[in-house]
């Protein structure tokens, strides 16, 4: 459930925040030694969740408070859209509807499951609404009715890509949604 790549222009904001979080997220501990490591060195996507600018800031707030540490997309948004699966290790830095940097995260877990497979526990993890599987599958059915991008339509066994992130770092969400 994510939203376009934010910043892919060279925003001065996103590479800003990279500077900051590479450094604040020690990527490169020994890299006065030993020179650049790729991972410090190569600015990772930005990107929103969600589909829209108020849910891009909703969904942002539960992962800068801790509560959202994974997130769940359609397998065949990713194929239609020619994008390539997230996978352990990768870096990513979350923006808000504006595209305002707020966190660099790291995958840590990826895996694709029939929809009507998903767990509570993942349900849980990625933290909205009251948190549980009902909810989880509710919202997830709209929003991947309303928002796809490919042409298969919604099934309970489509499948879903399941994300498990940590935040490495993370700017304060003052002012979150506000112009």
């Amino acid at each position: 459930m994510d939203a376009p790549e934010a910043g892919t222009d060279g925003s001065s904001d996103i590479e800003s925040f990279w500077q900051v979080a590479r450094m604040r997220a020690k990527l490169n501990p020994a890299g006065y030694y030993t020179g650049e490591r790729p991972l410090a060195s190569l600015r990772p996507p930005a990107w929103a969740f969600g589909a829209t600018p108020e849910q891009a800031d909703e969904l942002l707030a539960l992962l800068l408070s801790g509560i959202k540490t994974a997130t769940a997309g359609a397998l065949w948004d990713y194929e239609a859209e020619g994008e390539a699966l997230p996978s352990p290790g990768a870096l990513g830095i979350v923006t808000d509807g504006r595209g305002v940097p707020h966190a660099l995260v790291v995958t840590t877990q990826v895996e694709v499951v029939p929809f009507n497979e998903v767990s509570a526990e993942h349900a849980y993890l990625e933290g909205e609404g009251d948190r549980s599987l009902a909810t989880w599958r509710e919202v997830h059915e709209r929003f991947f009715t309303e928002h796809a991008v490919h042409s298969h339509g919604f099934s309970r066994d489509m499948p879903v890509v399941l994300q498990r992130f940590a935040v490495l770092y993370s700017q304060t969400s003052a002012g979150l949604g506000n112009p």
